[in-house]
């Protein structure tokens, strides 16, 4: 049996690129943040083919650091009812 790498209600940060994903890896848990790096699930479209997941209770101070720092993700997903629901998404600029 495959183990199920995203629990229900867990939130995963979907990134558009491996250097983005990597500096805010480091940013949260830098800030002592419970956070982990996966690969992202098939029913996730991820061009760099990793993301940050994250519990509910942790998401308004993780989206405000990755704001601050300007590492906002290409979008922000939960798990519910087995299906990768997308809250939101956001627009960059490519630098």
């Amino acid at each position: 049996m495959v183990q199920q790498v995203v629990s229900e209600g867990q939130y995963l940060a979907v990134f558009n690129s491996t250097h983005r994903v990597l500096k805010a890896e480091g940013l949260l848990k830098s800030s002592g943040l419970p956070i982990m790096l996966i690969p992202a699930p098939r029913a996730v479209q991820a061009d760099c083919g990793l993301a940050i997941r994250f519990d509910e209770e942790h998401q308004d101070l993780i989206m405000e650091l990755l704001t601050e720092q300007n590492l906002l993700p290409a979008f922000l997903c939960q798990f519910i009812n087995n299906t990768f629901i997308t809250i939101r998404e956001y627009q960059h600029e490519n630098h």
